[in-house]
C-alpha cells in the first residue's frame, strides 16, 4: 500500500494512493498515519478495511500533498553512511553508524517550499531514503528481528545549512532543524511492497541538472543493521523516521561549493518511492 496524507499544515488527513494513482480519503475511518495507529493493529485494520471498502471517496486535485506520516516523535538520522559522500567531504568512513537527531518539526510535505533560514548562505541538498518504525523497538537481538519493526519507507530531502552545522561550534542539530528541512513523501510505500531496499536508486536534480545519482546497495550500515543499532541506545517508537543517509554529489562536496538560493528547483526521487519537487525561497 501507499499511505498519504493531504490537507493544508496542521489540518492534514489521512489517505492513500490506489493502483491508478488516485488519491483515497480515509479520514472517515482512520484519524491519523501516527503512532497510535501504527502500534494498534492499524495496518491490519486498514487492509481489512480496503478489502470491503476498495474505493474510498477521491481526494481534490487541488489538496496539498502533506508528508505521508503524522510528526514524528523522533527524526533520527544517520551520518556519512555512503562512503562516496564520506570522501568528498573530507571525513574518515565510519565504524560505527553516526548518529544525530533533526526537530520532528522540520518534517513537511514533498512540494513544500525549502526556506532558506536568516543569514544563510550555504543551504545543501541531500537525497536520502527515510524509514518509518511500524512497532516500538528495543534491544533487538539481531538485524533480522528489525525487519519486523519497520511499517515502510519514503523519500526525504536531509536540507542542511553547513556553515550552522560545521562552522558555528556544538553538533550537527542547528544545521539540521531549520524550518521546512525535512520535505517527506510524497506516499508511503510498506515494507511488504518493497522487493530488495538495498537496491534501489536514489537521484536528485537541481535546477534540472543532476546531483546526486546512487544506489542504497552502497549503504555502508544497512537498513536493518541501521534499526537493530538504535535500538540498543533508544526505544524506537512507531512513526519514528529514520534517515539513512545520502550518497555523494551535495553541494558542500563541489569544487567550489554550490549552495541553493531563493528560486532555485530541487527534484529528488527514489524507485518505487515517488517524486518531490520544492522551489526555495527565503524565510
Amino acid at each position: 500500500m501507499r499511505l498519504i496524507r493531504f490537507g493544508s499544515p496542521g489540518a492534514e488527513r489521512p489517505g492513500i494512493l490506489d493502483e491508478n494513482n488516485v488519491r483515497r480519503d480515509l479520514s472517515n475511518r482512520f484519524s491519523d498515519w501516527d503512532r497510535e495507529f501504527f502500534n494498534g493493529g492499524g495496518m491490519e485494520r486498514l487492509s481489512e478495511y480496503l478489502s470491503i471498502h476498495p474505493r474510498p471517496t477521491a481526494v481534490g486535485d487541488d489538496e496539498r500533498w502533506a508528508a505521508p506520516v503524522a510528526r514524528p516523535g523522533k527524526v533520527i538520522c544517520i551520518g556519512l553512511n555512503y562512503s562516496d559522500h564520506a570522501r568528498e567531504s573530507n571525513m574518515e568512513i565510519p565504524k560505527e553508524p553516526i548518529v544525530f537527531q533533526k526537530g520532528s518539526n522540520t518534517v513537511v510535505g514533498p512540494y513544500d517550499p525549502i526556506i532558506i533560514p536568516r543569514g544563510s548562505e550555504k543551504t545543501d541538498w541531500e537525497v536520502e531514503l527515510g524509514v518509518v518504525i511500524g512497532k516500538n523497538a528495543r534491544y533487538l537481538e539481531t538485524k533480522e528481528e528489525a525487519k519486523n519493526h519497520i511499517a515502510g519507507y519514503t523519500v526525504v530531502n536531509d536540507v542542511s545549512e553547513r556553515a550552522f552545522q560545521l562552522e558555528r561550534g556544538g553538533q550537527w542539530t542547528k544545521g539540521k532543524s531549520c524550518d521546512n528541512f525535512s520535505p517527506t513523501g510524497p506516499w508511503l510505500l510498506t515494507a511488504d511492497e518493497v522487493a530488495d531496499v538495498h537496491d534501489l536508486r536514489l537521484q536528485l536534480r537541481v535546477n534540472g541538472q543532476t546531483m546526486q545519482d546512487g544506489n542504497t546497495g552502497n549503504l555502508i550500515f544497512d537498513v536493518y543493521y541501521i534499526v537493530h543499532y538504535l535500538s540498543q541506545f533508544m526505544t524506537l517508537e512507531a512513526g519514528d523516521l529514520i534517515l539513512t543517509g545520502t550518497p555523494a554529489g551535495v553541494g558542500l562536496g563541489m569544487k567550489p561549493p554550490l549552495y541553493l538560493k531563493a528560486g532555485d528547483t530541487v527534484e529528488l526521487e527514489i524507485d518505487g518511492l515517488g517524486e518531490q519537487k520544492q522551489v526555495c525561497e527565503h524565510a
